[in-house]
């Protein structure tokens, strides 16, 4: 044979089916077009010299990893679709004197201009869209762009190499099917029908179950530590779930189907139940993978767009002034005497030196623990409640440990005097009195104890109180009791340490202000506030332990480039799985075409319009193809509520922020879903009424 014999061919091979080899040419272009913006991005020196730029980097990266796993399972999953119509060819081929080796070269040069095509365009493509994708990112983190068009060697080697390598494994992979089939299997392939599945209802109620499991914890989690510990358990959960009763479910919805006469004996129904009852177990697995893809695409987005359209509300939260200051103290006298007096004054001359107007001051002493409630005592001294005993080595602090808890708290233990002053109140308070305010739940007892110590009678629960950037910022539910006086207080659980020698309980002072100064002069005098703290803490006199000094101005590019690559992250990943999910669409209905389009045929040879074939196809389409979208929309509205508790995480609290964008991000892809219907069941109808096949 001739040397051009085999690509000839292959180019043949392609050209005439190119109804399942462009979508799949497309997609894999896709995937290498995505992997190297990805890529190209977490490598741009731009990217890297922003504010938060290596925040996004390190976002970058990980979304690389996730796209090329995904892309590896995917393209698998969609090349199993174009073998399985080729293998008649094949077998074909084989009958009529062609060996397998001979079909191994066809598929080899078939496997090679379409991996070829799709390397060549997609990195194109990628060089082409990168610098779109920078303009984009560098607008969301709201920073000056640049116009220069660059190729990242670095990205274009990588996802050559790396899709090239998944190509050729996709190749053997259809080469050892190729091979361990007979000639007559490769030609009856096609025709091989499925037997009717039979109903399986422990698979089915397994399903319910774990669904069920799923949502109940979604709702019910309160504490945003919990919702973490267990998201990704309801995760799993929800995607065997939704396998498992797509699977068996489904066959259950087409048996009860057939047996309503009044629907299943009617030409609009008959036939098209009658063919989903033979291919549910593929057709359920199928239903729910579009299903999942379409959730994970409605959580990432609604979430995602929340927080970046929220990061101005984030940032207020983390840091309610324009300087923030928050210092650790060695000793409870440390936050008295000279030492506060010292350090106000010395902010408030380099303050007025830099012209700054000190406004809005917010200036508070307090001591912060974990604690276990029980009852009406807290107790801090968590080894006391441990398993393993007292002398147990681990780090109480450590969230694996607190989860072994109930009723975690962070208490925040604030003086009188303080209070009165933030909240402009006039509060008293006798020596064992306190006030009380929790956010979880209200606490319901008339007396705390403190560590079996200090014992208090509750003179007033709060309804509010005022908010702090630690209190945002932390996971575990906040107490706050109000005293007469703090030394007392704390004064039997000052001197209590963990197991490593750390201190239980923090002494902290922090002062905020507002300046009336613009961004860049507050980032100014942030740092010269951070000089003069450090002098102080290297003096050791003033009894400071730790300290940190936040400028607002300072970190917005911090949260812009976090939330705003993780906004850019999502957007990349959804448009990933909205085309995976397209296409499983699309293969399945030109799968199912070809499968369906001889019964077709006999009906249209007794009698059956193409009239009644629309009808026909609609009423099938229309039975199923909906379910995957009515399910992603169940799991988005249970996963609403444990959603919303990971967002505090992120200092997010705006529920109604992330109850619009998810509504939003619903009906514009429930849009899009139904116009996918539409055109995939127009390629449906072209093949089943008659049509020849291309």
């Amino acid at each position: 044979m001739k040397a051009s014999f085999y690509p000839k061919f292959a180019w043949d091979g392609i050209r005439k089916n190119n109804r399942l080899y462009v979508p799949y040419i497309l997609t894999c272009t896709g995937m290498v077009t995505m992997y190297y913006i990805i890529v190209s991005l977490s490598a741009s020196p731009l990217i890297n010299s922003l504010r938060g730029g290596p925040n996004i980097i390190t976002m970058l990266d990980l979304g690389s990893w996730v796209i090329l796993i995904f892309a590896l399972i995917f393209l698998f999953y969609t090349n199993s679709f174009l073998s399985r119509r080729r293998t008649k060819e094949f077998g074909l081929y084989n009958i009529l004197g062609m060996g397998k080796r001979n079909i191994a070269r066809i598929l080899f040069w078939e496997t090679l201009i379409a991996s070829g095509i799709a390397l060549i365009a997609g990195n194109g493509a990628g060089i082409v869209l990168s610098k779109l994708a920078e303009l984009g990112l560098v607008n969301i983190m709201k920073e000056e762009v640049s116009y220069t068009l660059s190729v990242s060697g670095f990205a274009l080697g990588r996802s050559t190499g790396l899709f090239a390598t998944i190509f050729f494994l996709i190749f053997l992979n259809t080469l050892r099917r190729i091979r361990s089939a007979s000639p007559v299997e490769l030609l009856h392939s096609e025709s091989l029908g499925e037997k009717p599945p039979k109903t399986n209802w422990f698979f089915g109620a397994l399903g319910a179950v774990l669904l069920g499991a799923a949502y109940y914890i979604a709702v019910s989690i309160d504490d945003p530590l919990a919702a973490l510990n267990w998201f990704f358990a309801a995760v799993v959960m929800v995607v065997i779930g939704s396998y498992l009763l797509f699977i068996a479910g489904s066959v259950v919805f087409c048996r009860l189907l057939q047996k309503k006469k009044k629907y299943y004996y009617k030409p609009n129904h008959f036939v098209s139940v009658s063919s989903m009852v033979y291919r549910m177990k593929r057709n359920g697995a199928g239903l729910a993978s579009i299903c999942i893809l379409a959730t994970m695409v409605l959580v990432m987005i609604s979430s995602t767009a929340s927080l970046y359209f929220g990061t101005e509300d984030s940032l207020m939260n983390r840091y309610p002034r324009q300087i923030n200051l928050s210092t650790n103290m060695l000793y409870p006298e440390s936050l008295g005497g000279h030492n506060l007096p010292a350090l106000r004054a010395e902010f408030l001359r380099i303050a007025a030196a830099e012209g700054a107007v000190m406004e809005s001051i917010t200036d508070y002493r307090l001591a912060s623990v974990v604690g276990v409630l029980e009852n009406n005592a807290i107790e801090v001294d968590l080894t006391k409640l441990d398993k393993n005993g007292p002398n147990a080595k681990s780090n109480i602090y450590k969230v694996d440990q607190l989860r072994t808890f109930t009723n975690i708290y962070q208490i925040y233990i604030m003086p009188l005097e303080d209070y009165n002053r933030i909240m402009g109140t006039n509060e008293t308070l006798a020596a064992d009195e306190c006030l009380i305010y929790t956010a979880k739940e209200k606490y319901a007892h008339d007396m705390l104890a403190i560590n079996g110590g200090s014992t208090f009678k509750i003179k007033k629960h709060l309804a509010t109180f005022f908010s702090s950037g630690d209190t945002v910022m932390n996971i575990i539910s906040p107490m706050h009791i109000v005293v007469p006086n703090l030394d007392a207080a704390i004064k039997g659980i000052s001197d209590l340490t963990d197991s490593h020698g750390n201190k239980l309980v923090a002494l902290r002072w922090n002062y905020s202000f507002d300046t009336q100064l613009d961004e860049e002069n507050q980032i100014a005098l942030n740092a010269k506030l951070h000089e003069a703290v450090k002098e102080f803490n290297n003096n050791g006199e003033y009894g400071i332990d730790s300290y940190s000094v936040d400028s607002r101005a300072a970190n917005r590019g911090d949260f812009y480039g976090t939330y705003g690559g993780l906004f850019f992250l999502g957007v990349l990943l959804s448009m990933v799985f909205i085309f995976a999910a397209v296409l499983i669409i699309y293969y399945k209905q030109i799968s199912e075409g070809y499968e369906d389009r001889a019964r077709f045929d006999i009906m249209q040879k007794v009698g059956m319009t193409k009239k009644e074939i629309r009808k026909n196809i609609n009423s099938q389409l229309l039975t199923i193809f909906f379910l995957p979208l009515v399910g992603a929309g169940l799991h988005l509205t249970f996963a609403f509520p444990i959603i919303r508790r990971l967002l505090l995480l992120f200092a997010l609290n705006d529920v109604a922020l992330f109850a619009i964008a998810t509504v939003i991000c619903f009906l514009v892809f429930a849009l899009f879903y139904t116009l996918v219907y539409r055109i995939t069941s127009n390629a449906y109808y072209a093949i089943v009424s008659g049509a020849k096949e291309t």
